[in-house]
């Protein structure tokens, strides 16, 4: 078997920031016409390492290899010089401007301003690859799936023929996912490289060739796809035997708890987030809400915990024997003192969530400080014990208790913050987005704490972007879009690919 020569080859990379060495001597290769998943836990150096490659870190130590001559790549345009384009989870584009305009934004060639000869080339990359864009059509006016597809062919129209993805599907449907899969195995047999970073152990199955696991920092191994599954590819991850299995045990004695009706709310500017929007959660049980990214889950949770307007409808709290409260439009303590508690994990985790020039039993202790009595002297006593339970049980990586929450990974802050809210033994737990950018191990972790909060007897309403997760862990789901409920499933029976639909479309049309 003749040796290939690999597209990168990456030798003894190192990298630290302050104290913290995110990779220590990493070695990796990736060759042309192969589809590399790059694997590892939160805080494994997955991203650093593909950030070195594309040009925005600049390693400590190490040699970089392009097609077997040593790089010097110390920023994203020598990057592109070696065929190097990175496509990140958070879109760089301007809104304002066409597909076009974005695409040939910066760049410094003859001819850059002729936009009409521009949209024939971007054309031309959609046709050869299977792409559907509309060049003239402007960043605005376009999904999330249209925009990651003008993040792709702008790498490819500056010539790249090593493309990195970072997370991928993470806000796609199950329909757009395939259809990303399908042009990006058109790449590979076009021959180009291409490093996906993801966390979904089934589309790594789906998709990969390849699998290369780092691990605190370091290159742990690599195998072939076809030979391993997702249970060896997460213990390699980890480090130990993990259980892959989402419990979904019936909710015993189910009642309602809540009641949602004809709940429609619109924006400070005038724009319909949530239109006629019913619903009932029950006791004892895990309610999932689907949708594409903005079909209203933010709206919907905050209008719940009372810090949404509500422009007409109606939410009603039931308790054990059947009496129902109208807490429309209540104030948030008082909807909180009822048991109703708001686990809601934004993009600003530390803006909405906790205060990151605190510690983590103060931040424990912004949940309780308003039933701390009347004494001038906080008592840490509680907070504390709580902040160690969430340390301990969630394995929250932190030098101390006394750390500023600001200091630690977006992962174990998020770890913080779903932590806190089961800490105080909720009626109704709203959660929103709670594995969100976690590894597989932590989120299993989250999966399972829901599940005992339903068994004794919670109504959980989960707000989830994985569509697998959804249909293994929900007892029912409520799908959303543009505002609108599209439809009530049964988790058990439920089928990815039809809530995938009904995400897009509302009684079979589809929704623009």
């Amino acid at each position: 078997m003749e040796q290939r020569t690999a597209a990168v080859s990456m030798r003894n990379i190192t990298k630290s920031f302050g104290t913290i060495l995110a990779n220590n001597k990493v070695n990796l290769d990736i060759f042309r016409g192969e589809i590399l998943a790059l694997l590892g836990e939160n805080g494994s150096g997955k991203t650093t390492l593909m950030n070195m490659l594309s040009g925005i870190y600049y390693p400590d130590s190490g040699e970089i290899y392009i097609d077997g001559k040593a790089a010097d790549i110390s920023s994203p345009r020598e990057a592109f010089q070696h065929g190097i384009g990175m496509i990140h989870q958070h879109f760089k584009l301007v809104d304002v401007m066409t597909a076009t305009e974005n695409i040939v934004l910066g760049l410094k060639e003859e001819g850059r301003f002729d936009l009409k000869n521009a949209s024939k080339r971007i054309r031309e990359i959609c046709d050869t690859y299977g792409f559907e864009i509309d060049p003239d059509k402007k960043i605005y006016d376009m999904s999330v799936s249209e925009k990651q597809t003008v993040e792709i062919v702008k790498v490819l129209y500056r010539g790249a023929d090593i493309l990195i993805l970072d997370e991928p599907t993470a806000v796609l449907t199950p329909q757009e996912t395939d259809k990303l899969f399908a042009i990006l195995r058109n790449m590979r047999g076009d021959n180009k490289a291409i490093v996906i970073i993801t966390h979904k152990m089934h589309e790594v199955e789906a998709l990969s060739d390849r699998v290369a696991v780092l691990r605190k920092g370091e290159y742990i191994g690599e195998l072939f796809t076809k030979d391993t599954n997702s249970q060896e590819m997460t213990n390699m991850m980890v480090g130990h035997a993990v259980s892959l299995n989402i419990d979904r045990p019936e909710p015993v004695n189910p009642k309602v708890r809540l009641q949602v009706k004809g709940l429609t709310v619109r924006s400070e500017d005038g724009i319909l987030k949530l239109d006629d929007v019913s619903f009932e959660a029950r006791s004892g049980e895990i309610l999932g809400i689907a949708g594409i990214s903005g079909s209203g889950q933010k709206e919907l949770l905050e209008a719940i915990a009372g810090l949404q307007k509500l422009e007409s409808g109606s939410i009603n709290y039931v308790d054990d024997d059947g009496k129902a409260t109208d807490i429309t439009s209540e104030d948030p303590v008082h909807i909180r003192n009822l048991g109703v508690t708001l686990s809601f994990v934004p993009e600003d985790r530390l803006g909405m969530g906790l205060i990151g020039n605190m510690d983590l039993p103060n931040n424990m202790m912004l949940r309780t400080y308003r039933t701390g009595g009347h004494s001038p002297f906080t008592n840490l006593a509680g907070p504390r014990k709580t902040a160690a339970k969430v340390v301990s049980d969630l394995d929250v990586a932190t030098p101390g208790l006394s750390t500023p929450v600001r200091r630690l990974s977006g992962g174990n802050v998020q770890k913080v913050l779903v932590g806190r809210e089961i800490a105080s033994a909720p009626t109704i737990l709203l959660t929103a987005y709670a594995v969100r950018g976690l590894d597989i191990n932590a989120s299993y972790v989250i999966y399972h704490l829901l599940n005992e909060q339903k068994a004794r007897g919670v109504s959980v309403i989960y707000v989830g972007e994985d569509l697998d997760v959804l249909v293994e862990l929900c007892d029912r789901i409520v799908v959303l879009c543009g505002g609108r409920v599209s439809g009530i499933v049964d988790g058990r029976t439920a089928d990815k690919r039809q809530i995938g639909l009904l995400m897009t479309r509302i009684g079979g049309e589809e929704h623009e």
